[in-house]
């Protein structure tokens, strides 16, 4: 049986769990996340997971940081005052958001508390 290679366009399930189990992203009630392996469509270490797997094979795998998004940067993280936001928008903890800096570029925050 093949296994995926690079070039391949792959479509898996995932769950994705921070070390103490807090579920904190998942394809459960979605479609497969599809992408083609060896174009950086995804984070390295999540390739690298997939990578070698055969269809309908599963695995389990830890991802570090910098096979990921890499090392908490404390100069990237800041505050925003609440008026700044629209009213009726409910903020909770995880809250993907993209917005705009003064000169119009995308911005992705997420919301922390």
């Amino acid at each position: 049986m093949a296994t995926a290679q690079n070039g391949d366009t792959v479509r898996v399930h995932y769950t994705g769990t921070l070390d103490s189990g807090e579920r904190f992203d998942s394809s459960e009630g979605r479609q497969p996340l599809e992408f083609t392996l060896g174009e950086g469509q995804i984070i390295p270490g999540f390739e690298a997971a997939v990578r070698g797997l055969a269809p309908g094979e599963s695995c389990s795998t830890r991802i570090e940081a910098a096979d990921a998004y890499g090392e908490r940067d404390d100069a990237m993280v800041g505050s925003l005052p609440r008026d700044q936001f629209p009213p009726d928008l409910t903020l909770s903890v995880g809250l993907d958001l993209q917005l705009q800096d003064q000169a119009g570029n995308p911005v992705h925050v997420r919301w922390w508390n």
